[in-house]
């Protein structure tokens, strides 16, 4: 099995729009390669926030292996409607030399049943047995995978080898408590942007998977530092990682709603990236009110950033 790439700080990439709303790869790659080259460890492609369920699958694995190609680091989501397509986008991914997979969970049909769930994970991680994989817990994916059910599939499968958390606190601190804190081999991935203090220093999160980082990533690498240092018992880092998670609070709050990527992707027009403009259902975008009020606390944050940042000490330390 090819080494952990569940390390560090991880965007999960948006996909952008050409006109006529077909996917742009070479604004993707430009994308990951501009993260990668700002500090992140890897990118996600196609989770949520790569709008998974609005590509064809020989969209999402062109996608992948533009990405590889391009020596971006690749984790690749595994989000299908049955299990055979999932089982398809793993086993693309080993194919192609991606670094990991995020395992989701069956949707809709029996998603609730944990023989089905188990059954479709099992296929998953079989289907590209060297690569590093987690299991994506999400509310939204109407599942909620529970520690026996993780160990009797990490006896199983040995490339299971962390568990990605979008619950939000209380479940951040469950996956601890009962799975990521038993086997050292384990990671436990910070999923939801509101959570990253949370998981590096009260669960032992090995990394966090991001929304907001596409669009700010100096200062999530920067928060990401702190909470890694606070984490390690600095007690100025404590203070200041909660002082930059708390300003980011808003922007950040976009991650737990179901306009995400319509959010997201509007931080990145403001930042001068035109080709997310555009999302794939002419339909989808955000209110006039959505923009006023993400452009103003964009613009609060950036400035209450710019003043912060220049303190020395461990600011200055972690940036």
């Amino acid at each position: 099995m090819t080494k952990n790439i569940f390390t560090g700080t991880i965007p999960a990439l948006m996909t952008p729009c050409k006109p006529d709303r077909s996917p742009d790869f070479d604004a993707l790659v430009r994308k990951g390669q501009e993260l990668i080259a700002a500090g992140m460890s890897a990118v996600v492609y196609c989770g949520s926030m790569g709008d998974w369920p609005l590509l064809t699958d020989a969209q999402r694995q062109q996608g992948v292996a533009r990405l590889v190609e391009a020596g971006v680091p690749t984790i690749v989501g595994t989000g299908a409607i049955n299990s055979a397509s999932a089982v398809d986008h793993a086993a693309h991914a080993a194919r192609v030399g991606a670094q990991g997979l995020m395992v989701i969970p069956r949707v809709l049909s029996r998603g609730t049943a944990v023989t089905a769930q188990r059954a479709h994970f099992s296929a998953i991680l079989s289907a590209a047995p060297d690569l590093p994989a987690v299991i994506y817990n999400s509310p939204y994916y109407g599942f909620a995978t529970r520690a026996d059910l993780f160990f009797e599939l990490r006896n199983e499968h040995p490339n299971l080898i962390g568990f990605k958390e979008f619950g939000g606190a209380e479940d951040l601190r469950y996956a601890a408590e009962t799975i990521t804190s038993k086997d050292d081999g384990v990671t436990l991935m910070i999923g939801v942007d509101t959570t990253v203090y949370h998981g590096f220093v009260n669960c032992g999160a090995g990394g966090a998977i991001t929304g907001i980082g596409n669009a700010l990533p100096k200062e999530v690498l920067h928060l990401v530092a702190l909470c890694q240092n606070a984490a390690a018992g600095n007690a100025e880092a404590r203070v200041r990682a909660r002082e930059l998670e708390e300003a980011l609070g808003v922007l950040s709050s976009f991650d737990e709603g179901a306009d995400l990527v319509l959010y997201y992707k509007y931080l990145m027009v403001l930042n001068g990236d035109a080709e997310y403009a555009l999302h794939f259902n002419e339909a989808d975008c955000l209110s006039d009110s959505q923009r006023n009020y993400a452009e103003a606390q964009y613009r609060l944050f950036r400035d209450w950033y710019a003043d912060w940042s220049r303190q020395g000490g461990v600011v200055a330390e972690c940036a």
